[in-house]
């Protein structure tokens, strides 16, 4: 177990702004396609995985590897977006990008 300070829990589930279950639902989609079927355990990228078991763990569940994948997303996520998260419009692919991580730029911020 590792302890997250308030600051990373709070920044990853802001910008993660898609639910466990919008997030499952894209990966499956974008995994569908025949020359890219894969296990449903094994559905979407690595780093969607990642925040996929985020999204199911208590805070206090959380490892070291959580933390690391909680800090990846979030760098990512500033570094494709602005800091308000507005809803933006952009490319097709930037935005699949995105939600393969739990953000979906088109989603109105909380």
């Amino acid at each position: 177990m590792v302890t997250v300070d308030d600051e990373l829990w709070d920044e990853f589930h802001r910008v993660v702004n898609m639910t466990s279950r919008e997030l499952e639902e894209w990966l499956r989609t974008q995994a569908a396609t025949e020359e890219f079927e894969q296990l449903p355990d094994r559905v979407g990228t690595p780093t969607g995985r990642e925040v996929l078991a985020v999204l199911g763990k208590r805070r206090g569940d959380l490892t070291a590897a959580d933390e690391h994948a909680m800090r990846k997303v979030v760098d990512k996520v500033h570094a494709q977006r602005r800091d308000d998260l507005e809803p933006t419009a952009g490319q097709a692919a930037w935005r699949h990008k995105l939600m393969s991580i739990g953000h979906d730029p088109l989603k109105p911020a909380e």
